[in-house]
């Protein structure tokens, strides 16, 4: 859940009371929906989430370990 706040956190910015709005937001959501997030507006922007939750969760989990794994190459380098 934490990952999924974070996330969401990040992609939102300027948007985050109205998420449908945000250009990055629409177009993540048509490279992974398709035509059908395409015109999603407040409900069913929501409805489309809720219903698609379990591919939602993959993804972010998905997003998360890619997130981890920079950090800790991060981490690595600043090592020496």
């Amino acid at each position: 859940m934490f990952s999924a706040l974070r996330y969401y956190w990040k992609i939102a910015k300027g948007y985050r009371l109205r998420p449908w709005e945000s250009p990055y937001i629409r177009w993540r959501l048509e490279t992974f929906f398709g035509p059908e997030a395409e015109k999603a507006r407040g409900r069913e922007f929501f409805a489309l989430l809720w219903r698609e939750r379990a591919r939602m969760r993959r993804f972010l989990k998905w997003a998360d370990e890619r997130r981890a794994e920079a950090a800790a190459r991060t981490a690595s380098a600043n090592r020496g």
